[in-house]
Formats: structure tokens, C-alpha cells, sequence
């Protein structure tokens, strides 16, 4: 296993049945936000980064995210069919393209402004004490997103399951241990789990906004976030 990832797996295959009538046509990646899909979104903060090899899986509407990116050599298409695998499935399935371990994750259904995700995952990754770093926002920095948080950061960065930190979508993670799971479709709460007990599970905090738009109304929320940024 190598000491950085210099893959990332972009996910990108839900239906995103929360958008309602911006999804009956069209899959929630190629929703523009501030005049560029979320996709491409993604996409950037990757190139930011100087990711060499980007991984985009796709299942609703797929072929409308592969004709998007048709003619980018650095960037693979995994598609899942007959039925999406979630995310640790997804993962696992794409496991061919993503050229070793650890690679980088991210959901293409939000948008960040401040230092790049990557970055700050690429400087807080120990490889030595941890199977998942995660990457974690204050609930005064999240935008778009109700609810008490997702896990509490303890000495060093261990992570606990609990009302804390909100899980902002980005990660780095030691695929080794996606084949302890047989089954093909799988959420990648599973593994975190696994890591959990073993106390291999980390996080660090994302040091600026940070906006989910997994709803309509999160559109404008988004662009309101990147213009107060500069970023628009």
C-alpha cells in the first residue's frame, strides 16, 4: 500500500430522488450550481489538488455523465448495472480502475469553499494508525444540512459515532478492506464500523464552507456561499 492516494473515486451514481423534478431528466451531478455542474465541482477541486486519476461512478442516468465527460483521458467511468451498489459497493466494484490503496473519496452533491478537501486529507493521512480519515465540518460552517452531526472527535482525531461533526463527503480510505464484505451492494457505514472497533477511524476538520445540495433549495444556498467566498 502506498503512503498517499493519487486516485479519486468521485460518486456520482444516486438518483437523487430529493431534488424531485431536477432529477426526472437528468442526473443530480449535472445540476449546475453558480453556472458549472456539480460535477465539474468536483472535478476541480481534484485537478486543484493534482490528482492524476479521477474515477466517476455512474448508475441513474449514466450515460448522460459518461457523454459529459467523453474525451478526458484521465478520468474512468465505473458503471453499475442492473441495480447501484451504494457506496461501499460502488467502491469495491470500481476497485479495478483505481489503481491501488489508499485512494481518495468525494460526493458530487456538494460545493467548498476555503483550503481544498484534498489537501487537508493528503496532510492529516497516517497510514500507520488509521484504515479512514474523514473529512468533517463544524454545524456553524454547514450549509444545506439538518441534523445534530455525525461523529465526535476524540484524542488525536479517533473518531465516535455521535451528535458532533458532520460528515462533509470526502475521505481517504484503505481499500484492502473492502473485501471483507461479500456482499455486492453495501454502504460504506459498514466498513466505519469495522474501523471503529479497531480504533482505525479518524477525522479532521475542513477549514471553510461547506454547502449540501441534496435539495432544490440548496441551489441557491450554494451560489449564495460561493459569492460571499469570491468564488461565484
Amino acid at each position: 500500500m502506498r503512503d498517499l492516494p493519487d486516485t479519486v473515486m468521485l460518486f456520482a451514481a444516486g438518483f437523487g430522488t430529493r431534488m424531485g423534478a431536477l432529477t426526472r431528466t437528468r442526473p443530480k451531478p449535472l445540476i449546475a450550481v453558480a453556472g458549472r455542474p456539480l460535477l465539474t465541482h468536483a472535478l476541480n477541486l481534484a485537478e486543484a489538488a493534482g490528482i492524476a486519476r479521477k474515477v466517476v461512478n455512474t448508475h441513474y442516468l449514466g450515460s448522460q455523465i459518461a457523454a459529459f465527460l467523453a474525451g478526458q483521458p484521465d478520468i474512468a467511468i465505473s458503471h453499475e448495472s442492473p441495480q447501484i451498489l451504494e457506496t461501499g459497493g460502488g467502491l469495491k466494484h470500481a476497485l479495478p480502475l483505481l489503481d491501488g490503496s489508499p485512494v481518495f473519496t468525494l460526493n458530487t452533491d456538494a460545493v467548498w469553499t476555503g483550503d481544498n478537501p484534498f489537501d487537508e486529507l493528503r496532510a492529516a493521512w497516517d497510514p500507520a494508525r488509521m484504515d479512514a480519515l474523514l473529512l468533517l465540518v463544524d454545524p456553524q460552517d454547514a450549509r444545506g444540512h439538518s441534523g445534530k452531526g455525525d461523529f465526535r472527535r476524540g484524542s488525536g482525531g479517533q473518531l465516535s459515532r455521535g451528535a458532533g461533526e458532520i460528515y462533509a463527503g470526502a475521505q481517504i480510505l484503505n481499500t484492502a478492506l473492502l473485501s471483507e464484505v461479500a456482499e455486492p451492494a453495501f454502504s460504506l457505514n459498514l466498513l466505519w464500523d469495522r474501523m471503529l472497533a479497531r480504533g482505525r477511524l479518524f477525522g479532521c476538520l475542513h477549514r471553510g464552507g461547506w454547502c449540501d445540495v441534496g435539495r432544490p433549495e440548496g441551489i441557491a444556498v450554494a451560489e449564495a456561499m460561493l459569492a460571499e467566498a469570491g468564488n461565484a
